[in-house]
């Protein structure tokens, strides 16, 4: 996808020079906003002929930036005013920034069109608080459904929804989007009470439980519609479910506080997806934000964590040992943290190995695990099956045993964690970790 600052100003979509302006402005104001990813959504396709757009096959083609924000979809502020003056915000009510603002026909026409070219497969959809909540609300609900109603859109749509609007707001918002956010912001209460003071936890809360609700009901309404052979079912509400993204770095929050945040989070709500968005120093910044922005890492290493709870049976106990002081190794990933504490867990046994055992392994992800548990039924593993089954042999040689290996004292050297730590300028030290991919 091309960026916005590189499309002709003569494109026929780009009818006056005053709508590139905005659209500069307000993409480039959506870029702080981490939490737009197209999967799960409901299957909808065009390719009988009927509508546009869709949400397999072809239609949402995801592209990856190096830190793992997906790059495929449309991604613009309805506007970046905003009566709320949170510190962190670039677009703070009180913020020297430019102003623009789209209305609701012109980021249909705009998707519409942009689509049509092939520059995106979906919209994500945010904004400013104008006016009031509910207002707000209610245009970017007026986007979702003109798209899906008037132009039979099928394409992937992602809005930010507002949590002090109108539960009926939200409501509508889920039957024309694939997925529904609202962002926390800060991972403590605190945090928001001192830089968002208008924002309140409890309200984003309450918000986050009613998605979760009405999710639940409508899964289980469709279900019962399929076993009754009913014909008309109930329409998908959020079918990609809802998400949330936290900002790191603007208060003191250790990396642990902010996994054990999302724990709760994801237990509680049901959450599709925890976002992790390092602070970036803003013009005229309030003295109660730091300085200077976290090292890029930091997030990084924060969605490796959060893979870990999620897919690899990891424990928040587990991630705090690999720690100090509650920060996670920026030189590391998160397993391999662990596993260097661990050592008396190690080697295991590629040929005996549960799969949870065999997911703690630093090297291993799951389509390798799954490789071995299915290799292993027709004959014992050696190093150079492992190598077929495309095993770093370098960074699970430490912690393994095969017919063939053992690591001896491999795993008592003080200088092992110098020797398998990934060079300078490798970010993805797993390769089964999908930003890998």
């Amino acid at each position: 996808m091309q960026s916005i600052s590189s499309l002709p100003a003569n494109t026929v979509y780009i009818n006056s020079m005053k709508t590139l302006q905005k659209l500069e402005i307000l993409a480039d104001a959506a870029k702080y906003d981490a939490s737009c990813a197209s999967s799960g959504g409901s299957k909808r396709d065009s390719r009988s002929g009927k509508g546009m757009g869709s949400t397999t096959g072809m239609g949402i083609c995801h592209a990856y930036a190096p830190d793992g924000r997906c790059i495929s979809l449309l991604k613009i502020l309805l506007t970046n005013f905003c009566i709320f003056d949170c510190a962190y915000c670039v677009n703070r009510n009180s913020s020297n920034v430019r102003r623009a603002r789209f209305s609701a026909d012109e980021v249909v026409w705009l998707t519409i069109e942009f689509y049509r070219r092939n520059y995106i497969e979906g919209l994500f959809l945010s904004s400013g608080i104008i006016q009031s909540p509910n207002y707000t609300m209610e245009q970017l609900v007026e986007v979702a459904r003109k798209l899906r109603e008037v132009h039979d859109f099928r394409g992937y749509i992602h809005l930010k929804t507002i949590p002090d609007a109108d539960p009926e707001l939200l409501s509508s918002a889920g039957l024309h989007a694939d997925r529904l956010s609202i962002n926390i912001e800060m991972p403590t209460e605190q945090g928001l009470t001192d830089l968002a003071p208008e924002k309140d936890l409890r309200d984003i809360r309450v918000a986050m439980g009613q998605l979760r609700s009405r999710i639940e009901d409508n899964k289980a309404e469709r279900k019962a519609a399929r076993k009754a052979r009913v014909k008309s079912r109930p329409k998908a509400f959020a079918a990609a479910g809802q998400s949330t993204q936290m900002i790191v770095g603007a208060d003191k929050t250790p990396d642990t506080g902010i996994l054990s945040t999302s724990q709760n989070l994801y237990s509680s709500y049901r959450l599709s997806r925890v976002y992790y968005s390092a602070f970036s120093p803003i013009p005229d910044a309030s003295s109660k934000l730091p300085p200077k922005a976290p090292p890029m890492l930091r997030e990084h290493r924060l969605y490796q964590a959060d893979w870990l709870l999620r897919h690899y049976g990891f424990a928040l106990d587990d991630i705090e040992r690999g720690t100090q002081d509650g920060m996670l190794d920026l030189e590391v990933d998160p397993k391999l943290a662990w596993a260097l504490v661990r050592r008396d867990l190690f080697p295991m046994d590629v040929n005996r190995a549960s799969r949870s055992e065999l997911l703690s392994i630093p090297g291993l992800g799951p389509r390798n695990v799954q490789r071995i548990l299915s290799s292993r039924k027709h004959s014992r593993l050696r190093l150079e099956h492992l190598a077929r089954l495309r095993v770093s042999l370098d960074k699970v040689r430490p912690f393994i045993i095969t017919t063939d290996w053992h690591p001896s004292r491999l795993l008592d050297r003080e200088d092992l964690r110098y020797r398998i730590a990934p060079k300078q300028g490798q970010l993805f030290p797993d390769a089964n970790h999908p930003a890998a991919a």
